[in-house]
């Protein structure tokens, strides 16, 4: 059986930017898998290992960019563990889209005071002040959730520190690409 009318092929074009995107959130991915299979002391305390690319693609190609990448690693990264659309998803995906508030905040400061280290401070507990709001919200029904965010902000402050200095590492000499927006033009 044949169609009577035939359909148009659709066509996408594919831009440097769509790969560079590509190649980070790919490099993110695998940091996300990986960290996965790191035992931790505690459930939901990690080292973010991902948010490290998120941060470089911040600094080098600006706020949206950082934001794909992040959303990419969210939804890939759970689809290939199994858990998209489980709670701990939910749980990602709510501390990414917090982190990412708190990057576009602090991306209109003033560059010369918020750089790698803490930009990724406040990503960090910006993510952990939102899992803890949803697992309060949602998962756990008792304010009882709340006497493990000192073991959680105890961890965003070395991870973030040790993940914002691993980033500057990255970018330290590493002039921004040629017709990247400049961040905090004066």
């Amino acid at each position: 059986m044949t169609p009577s009318t035939t359909e148009p092929d659709v066509v996408l074009a594919v831009t440097a930017d769509d790969r560079r995107i590509a190649r980070y959130a790919a490099a993110a991915i695998v940091l996300a898998v990986a960290e996965a299979a790191i035992p931790t002391p505690l459930p939901g305390v990690k080292p973010g290992l991902a948010n490290i690319v998120v941060l470089v693609v911040l600094m080098r190609h600006g706020w949206a960019d950082a934001a794909w990448v992040s959303l990419l690693r969210v939804f890939a990264a759970s689809l290939l563990m199994g858990q998209l659309f489980a709670p701990g998803f939910f749980l990602s995906l709510g501390g990414a889209l917090a982190s990412l508030a708190a990057l576009a905040a602090t991306s209109l400061l003033p560059a010369r005071r918020f750089g790698p280290v803490t930009h990724s401070l406040a990503a960090a507990f910006a993510h952990v002040g939102a899992q803890i709001l949803l697992a309060r919200a949602w998962l756990v029904p008792h304010d009882g959730v709340f006497h493990l965010l000192p073991v959680f902000a105890a961890a965003a402050f070395v991870f973030g520190i040790a993940n914002g200095l691993v980033a500057g590492h990255f970018l330290a000499g590493d002039p921004p690409p040629e017709g990247a927006p400049e961040r905090n033009p004066p």
